[in-house]
This record gives C-alpha cells, sequence and structure tokens, in this order.
C-alpha cells in the first residue's frame, strides 16, 4: 500500500478512529485502526467491539492495499505535523511496518496483520430514514446530561431513542433519566421511521455521534434494528451495539398536576445558583429556592464553610413555598434552555418539578427535590 494524503484529511479520519478505541484493552489488534486504500479513497476502520467506526476521504492512491497500525500513536504523529503538509504512507506488506513520511520527517510504526482485525457483522436493519443534523444534534444535546453513570443500572446508561405519541402526534424522542432528574425531547417523526423498535443508544456511542452532528447542512442516514444502529453522513458511518434492556416506563415520573408557575430568565437564573452554591458543601451542593409573588430567593446554609443568599425579580403568582435542590441539576437543566425564560411549575417541596422552555412543550425536564 502506498498513499498520499492531506495532513488536515488524515488528522480528521484518524482523530475520529482513535477516540474509538479503548486505551485499555488485552486484545493488542483493538489498538489499531485499520487502513485499507482503493481507488482514489482510503477508509480508516476502528473498533472497541461494540461500536465501529469507519471514516472515508480521498487520497492518491498509488498502491492500493491495507494495513492495522497504532491508531494512538498515528494520530499524535499527523497532529503534530505542520498544517498543509502531504503525508505519505507506504506499508510494503513483508517487513511489518508502516513508513509514514512528511517533508523531513520520517516514522517507521509496527503493524499487525488486518486478518487479525474484528469487523462488525452487517445487521439487518427493520427501520431506515434520514434525519437533518441540528434535529439529531438537538434530541442528543438536551438529553445526554441526564444518563446515568450508575454500572448496577445499565439499561439507564444511555440515551433511550423511540417513537412516542405527543399532542400533534407521533414524535421521535429522546429520553434519559437517572432517577434524580429526566430529559424528555422530542422532533417530529422522520419519513420512513414510523416501525422504528426503541433502542438505548449507549453514552459513548452518543459522544462519538455528537463528532458527525456539527454540519447544519448536513442530512444523518440513520438505520436501527433490535440489536444495532446505525448514523452515516457521506464519509463517515458509525455503527454501535444497543444496551440490552428494557427502559424503565419514564411518563410516570413526569408530573402532570403542578400549578404553581415561576418563570424566570434562565441565564440569570443559572448564574444565580452557581453563585450562592460557591460555598455549598460539595458532597450535597443544596440550594434553596424560597417563591413569593415575583420574587424568587436563592439560599445556602452549609454550616462548615458559610451561607450565602440571592434576590431574584421573576413572574411567580401563587402561594409561598419553600423547596430545595442539587445546584448541580438546576444548573444543567438550566443550560438546556435556547430561549430566553424557563418555567417551573412545582406542585409541593417534596414533588418532582417540571421545567420546560416558555410553552414549548417538545422538550421538558423532571428534577427531584431534596431536603434542604
Amino acid at each position: 500500500m502506498k498513499i498520499s494524503i492531506e495532513r488536515g484529511e488524515l488528522l480528521k479520519a484518524v482523530g475520529q478512529a482513535q477516540s474509538v478505541v479503548e486505551r485499555r484493552n488485552t486484545i493488542p489488534i483493538l489498538a489499531n485502526v485499520l487502513i485499507e486504500a482503493e481507488g482514489s479513497n482510503v477508509s480508516f476502520r476502528a473498533t472497541d467491539l461494540d461500536i465501529e467506526v469507519v471514516d472515508k476521504c480521498n487520497a492518491m492512491v498509488e498502491r492500493a492495499g491495507s494495513t492495522t497500525v497504532s491508531a494512538v500513536t498515528l494520530h499524535e504523529i499527523v497532529r503534530k505535523l505542520p498544517d498543509g503538509s502531504m503525508v505519505q504512507l507506504t506499508d510494503d506488506g513483508a517487513s511489518g511496518r508502516l513508513t509514514v513520511e512528511a517533508g523531513r520527517s520520517n516514522f517507521s510504526l509496527a503493524t499487525l496483520p488486518k486478518e487479525d482485525f474484528p469487523v462488525m457483522a452487517n445487521a439487518d436493519y427493520e427501520s431506515n430514514f434520514a434525519v437533518p443534523a441540528p434535529v439529531l444534534r438537538r434530541l442528543f444535546d438536551k438529553s445526554k446530561f441526564a444518563i446515568s453513570t450508575e454500572e448496577t443500572r445499565y439499561y439507564l446508561n444511555g440515551v433511550y431513542m423511540h417513537i412516542s405519541d405527543a399532542e400533534g402526534g407521533k414524535v421521535l424522542r429522546c429520553v434519559a433519566t437517572d432517577g434524580h432528574r429526566l430529559a424528555r425531547v422530542d422532533a417530529p417523526l422522520p419519513e420512513g421511521a414510523a416501525d422504528m423498535p426503541g433502542v438505548i443508544v449507549p453514552r459513548k456511542t452518543v459522544g462519538e455521534l455528537r463528532k458527525l452532528l456539527d454540519d447544519d447542512d448536513m442530512t444523518i442516514a440513520v438505520s436501527v434494528s433490535e440489536a444495532k444502529v446505525r448514523f452515516a453522513t457521506p464519509t463517515i458511518t458509525l455503527t454501535s451495539k444497543v444496551i440490552d434492556g428494557t427502559f424503565p416506563d419514564y411518563t410516570r415520573v413526569i408530573p402532570v398536576g403542578n400549578t404553581r408557575k415561576l418563570e424566570v430568565d434562565a441565564a440569570e437564573f443559572a448564574k444565580a445558583v452557581d453563585r450562592v452554591a460557591t460555598v455549598s458543601s460539595e458532597r450535597s451542593r443544596a440550594v434553596k429556592l424560597s417563591l413569593d409573588v415575583d420574587k424568587l430567593t436563592l439560599s445556602v446554609n452549609a454550616p462548615d464553610s458559610g451561607a450565602a443568599e440571592e434576590e431574584l425579580s421573576v413572574a411567580y403568582n401563587d402561594e409561598r413555598l419553600e423547596i430545595g435542590f442539587n445546584a448541580k441539576y438546576l444548573l444543567e437543566i438550566a443550560s438546556q434552555v435556547d430561549r430566553e425564560n424557563a418555567v417551573f411549575l412545582f406542585n409541593s417541596s417534596g414533588d418532582p418539578t417540571l421545567m420546560r422552555e416558555g410553552n414549548d412543550t417538545s422538550a421538558v425536564y423532571v428534577v427531584m427535590p431534596m431536603r434542604v
């Protein structure tokens, strides 16, 4: 194999591949990226046996062929090469070495046989549809903060992507929860998605997918089966196993009878919570919200470190209420608001609180209160 490729193209492709590779693994070949050159294209494939990413880019292919080389090492080399340089990759197949040349730099890297590289089996996808990148980005960006990190409840370690009923008909919905907070985000139902099976997309896959969604003009091809999910752009294909488990009935924890309505400037609210939480004890980070007519008082009382209080002008016209929350959860939920106002709906100091953006019900968040 002998190819020449522009450094920027190579860096992007190898960067996507090396982020999938597990740093700590007992199977040496899984630390490698499979490079395959044919025609005028070269593809870079990496896997951790649960996720596989394939990135294709244009290159000058003098001699077709394939090999595998350490993904992290190749990425580090390419990252340190000068901008705009042409990089030549050469593998003669016999020496077990890949030569990387750019200008006056020359590297020789150990390779492993391409035959040992595990390729994810093709699945029969029951559902295939296309979603604009900004729509998919919103679905996952607004829900991923609520993914659980508790390994024992593995079925919560991802985002539940499924078809659901909403006020205006069927929608594509993403839900994540860790038992303390919940995010539910809806998007219009894409054509061809109506029969999609509900799948739990793992946390690591959500992180890798995010890298494909920066181009607003891009359309992502989504394929879903009971066991796998695939997201593809014209150049990158991300395939992942889904979490084998049943996502709990989240509809039971979304309150419907909360009538006490607080409307507040989301950015001002987040800054105020952040300020008063500075003195809270690290363990609980509890912030108390005291609501009165058109007034919200945020307070923290941590015997070890001190106390803090801040008052905000808000729209609230109900009876007085005191309720406590984990400051981190409040900040994460407030940061999801794209428009100016956040609307909080309370019932009592012991019941879950609902938050949405203005009158928009396509994204709703639930947060459990805590004793303060």
